[in-house]
């Protein structure tokens, strides 16, 4: 496996990045994961914009596009595989200890791992902890990811692959690495980005394919929805057959099934 890493290709063994550097000691970085298949990878323009828009939401440096596009077609030539996950991770670079971030520029990894296709449905849980809409880091997908690790092994406890949030004043908000849809009186809603959720390039696609309504959710809407679903770079559109407690039999439902059905074949002729 050989990983780009500030300006050159390196076996994974021998990648190397400073233990001082901001991403690792603070948090201080973005990233965007991006689905490749069979070395291509998708909606790539979409990410690079988001990933500008979480650096300058950080304080850092524009990112070199051109660099990471270069970094993204070498790391997917060194390492072919049918379907991949390229992670782009970009940092506050060398710093001294603390929050002060260091002069010495920002550090770029590019890395790609296989993976493989998801079900059609899965099972998701809530969490009492919530999403701060007003945060600092709202909207912006950066490194400091703890929060979302903690919820996340709680849904694996309870076997589920996701779990939910609520922001603070109760609203449905994300998943820890999802958007979330649903179907109410056959109609498709999923929460506006003003709730803090992440502007999720699955989650645009599908909004402007389906002429999903972004509606202010309350949490409880999980409880009466006749259909949900999730949006991801690696889930695409996934329906959900399970939430906390509630079965919801037959998923993916109808609309859920025309979701998919759309983004499959929109998504193909990118």
């Amino acid at each position: 496996m050989k990983l780009w890493v500030n300006g050159g290709l390196h076996d994974a063994d021998a990648a190397r990045v400073s233990v001082l550097d901001h991403g690792l000691t603070v948090g201080d970085g973005v990233f965007e994961t991006l689905k490749a298949v069979d070395g291509r990878p998708f909606a790539m323009e979409p990410h690079l914009d988001r990933l500008t828009r979480s650096a300058r939401g950080l304080g850092l440096p524009d990112p070199d596009l051109d660099e990471v596009r270069r970094a993204c077609a070498a790391v997917l030539e060194a390492n072919p595989m049918p379907l991949g996950r390229l992670r782009v991770t970009y940092t506050g670079g060398l710093s001294p200890l603390g929050s002060d971030r260091g002069d010495a520029g920002p550090t770029l990894v590019v890395a790609l791992g296989e993976t493989s296709r998801r079900p059609d449905s899965t099972a998701v849980i809530t969490v009492p902890w919530t999403r701060n809409e007003r945060s600092a880091l709202a909207g912006l997908k950066t490194t400091s990811y703890a929060e979302n690790v903690v919820a996340l092994a709680k849904a694996h406890e309870r076997g589920a692959s996701e779990a939910l949030f609520a922001n603070t004043v109760g609203q449905l908000c994300e998943g820890t690495g999802s958007n979330v849809f649903v179907v109410l009186d056959g109609q498709l809603h999923t929460p506006p980005l003003a709730s803090g959720c992440l502007a999720g390039i699955t989650r645009a696609l599908t909004v402007e394919w389906t002429g999903a309504q972004e509606t202010e959710l309350p949490m409880d809407v999980l409880e009466r929805a006749d259909e949900i679903f999730l949006t991801s770079t690696l889930r695409d559109v996934q329906a959900v057959h399970r939430v906390d407690g509630r079965e919801l039999p037959g998923a993916p439902g109808p609309v859920t099934a025309k979701a998919m059905r759309i983004f499959a074949e929109r998504a193909a002729q990118m």
